[in-house]
């Protein structure tokens, strides 16, 4: 029980840094949020495969966002800030830990998704400074969509490493 809350209160710190902070000195803070986690709730070993697979698929999921003009972030970049990179990064050290309640059954981590991604997205957008050109409501809602499918994906992934990890 205390790992899963000192994990969740880890991304936290590291989320906040990365919003606020954006690419700036900041992100030391979450990338020491990310340390603190391998180093106490977790290891690398456990989970270093996980995080660099959901950082790409995060890289590639939100890029393609910014590519479609769903975000415009302040600096002009080819891929997501790398803010936001550590951002994936953070979010894969809670699969395992704070946000395992939501791995089973499938649906819990939809509704997370789906309530969760957009909330996230518009408080991260407001805090951080990324436009929603196509309007605030038809952007959430389909971020709210496409986090329904990608939070149990996520968890997909996760059990999935788990298992090789243990068997390969």
């Amino acid at each position: 029980m205390l790992e899963r809350l000192a994990n969740a209160a880890l991304f936290q710190l590291g989320w906040l840094a990365c919003v606020i902070g954006g690419n700036s000195l900041w992100l030391l803070v979450a990338l020491g949020a990310l340390v603190i986690h391998l180093l106490w709730i977790s290891r690398w070993a456990d989970e270093g495969r996980l995080i660099l697979s959901v950082v790409v698929l995060g890289t590639t999921v939100d890029s393609s966002l910014h590519w479609l003009g769903v975000f415009e972030f302040n600096d002009v970049v080819p891929l997501i800030p790398l803010w936001l990179m550590l951002l994936w990064a953070l979010l894969a050290t809670t699969l395992r830990h704070c946000l395992q309640w939501t791995a089973t059954p499938w649906w819990l981590g939809s509704l997370l998704g789906a309530v969760g991604g957009p909330l996230s997205y518009y408080a991260g957008g407001q805090l951080a400074g990324v436009q929603f050109p196509y309007g605030q409501a038809p952007t959430l809602i389909g971020i709210g969509l496409l986090w329904a499918l990608l939070l149990p994906t996520l968890h997909f992934m996760a059990q999935r490493l788990a298992a090789s990890d243990t068997y390969g």
